[in-house]
């Protein structure tokens, strides 16, 4: 079987150009992640390439193959910056941003040079991919089982590519002829191309597979936690304290449930606005988020209401708590609101009887009620403790 490798190279922006359609056909453009949106772009990018490189025939090869270098560049740096999203953070930030402007430069400055336009550009070309690859072999503990998969048919792919093009690149600076132009029938470039769809094809399903994995994931996390602060929702919150005060009482060790509540929250709704409700809200929840001690439960569990349980902590450590939110709350809220929050808060003790958190939070709220009768802006014990 004979290859053409201009009809290889047409039927590969066929390609490209489809994924860069369907794409956003079956994800949305719109309300869909950061991650998706910029592996959209990436599509558009290599469609641009091989576009370039399609009509470098009928164009300037200079400025056509700088254009298509600039393009299959940038979509590279894109992908990887996508995988930043869905594997986690890898090294090579500022290559993959500075690649797609160097590469192209130089290239158009040196296309009177062939050993060394090949070498360079296809050589920072195999670079990105090898970037790519590292991206997704890097160990990483907190993805799921299943991603190994993508990852998996993604590196094999884009490792074959990428050693055909650095072998490119050696073997047009031993000899550039035109045997190695990109558009000539060499053996090179038509297993290039060829791989090139598979890895094209391999890259699609990759990417459906990790975006759908996110959504996914997003759509778990959401279930459990509180959209505008972060924080574990109600339902979430009464689940994991399960946990806490069980290990509490198998132990004999000290438990305590603190209530928050912002004071006149009514009032800020009706003087500065319903949205500067709304960012006093989530900015409440990621001061709680900051001071809390690793291990504690933090929860909304109301409209302006707030809940944390606290294990291993006697008496001091609501109180500390207390002290800290109200320093983060003096120092942040006039600088980000424009205005002071304040807030209440009501805190009780595991007792021998208690065996869920519904146990504790009648009493905390009680704490909470006093505190609120004796003034606000304060931090008041349940019944028979001392503050």
């Amino acid at each position: 079987m004979q290859f053409d490798v201009n009809t290889l190279f047409s039927l590969l922006l066929i390609q490209a150009l489809m994924l860069a359609i369907m794409l956003p056909a079956l994800m949305g453009w719109r309300a869909v992640s950061q991650a998706a949106k910029v592996v959209q772009a990436a599509a558009v990018l290599q469609s641009l390439g091989w576009m370039g490189i399609v009509l470098a025939g009928q164009w300037p090869g200079r400025w056509a193959y700088g254009g298509a270098l600039l393009c299959l560049s940038a979509g590279f740096s894109a992908l990887w910056w996508a995988l930043q999203t869905w594997v986690g953070q890898r090294p090579g930030r500022w290559l993959m941003m500075g690649l797609p402007v160097l590469m192209p430069a130089v290239y158009v400055i040196a296309y009177d040079y062939p050993g060394f336009r090949m070498l360079w550009a296809n050589g920072l070309l195999a670079v990105q991919l090898g970037l790519i690859c590292l991206a997704l072999a890097w160990p990483a503990k907190h993805l799921e089982r299943s991603s190994r998969r993508w990852r998996t048919l993604l590196l094999l792919a884009l490792l074959a590519v990428g050693a055909l093009t650095a072998w490119r690149a050696v073997l047009g600076l031993q000899s550039p002829d035109v045997e190695l132009q990109l558009h000539s029938s060499h053996p090179l470039n038509i297993s290039a191309a060829i791989l090139s769809h598979v890895a094209l094809l391999a890259c699609a399903m990759s990417v459906l597979v990790a975006w759908r994995a996110e959504t996914e994931s997003t759509l778990k996390r959401l279930t459990h936690t509180d959209a505008q602060t972060g924080l574990c929702n109600r339902r979430s919150f009464t689940a994991r304290s399960v946990d806490m005060i069980s290990m509490a009482r198998r132990h004999n060790e000290p438990l305590a449930a603190m209530k928050l509540d912002l004071d006149n929250f009514k009032a800020v709704n009706v003087e500065h606005g319903e949205e500067a409700g709304d960012k006093a809200i989530a900015l409440f929840g990621a001061c709680l988020i900051q001071e809390m001690r690793l291990g504690d439960l933090g929860a909304r569990v109301g409209g302006q209401e707030f809940a944390v349980v606290m294990a291993r902590c006697d008496a001091q450590g609501p109180q500390a708590l207390d002290q800290r939110m109200r320093k983060a709350l003096a120092e942040r809220a006039p600088k980000e609101l424009g205005f002071a929050l304040s807030f209440s808060a009501g805190w009780a003790k595991l007792r021998p009887g208690d065996r869920s958190i519904e146990d504790l939070m009648p009493r905390a709220a009680a704490a909470l009620y006093a505190a609120k009768e004796a003034g606000k802006g304060r931090l008041c014990a349940e019944p028979g403790l001392e503050e």
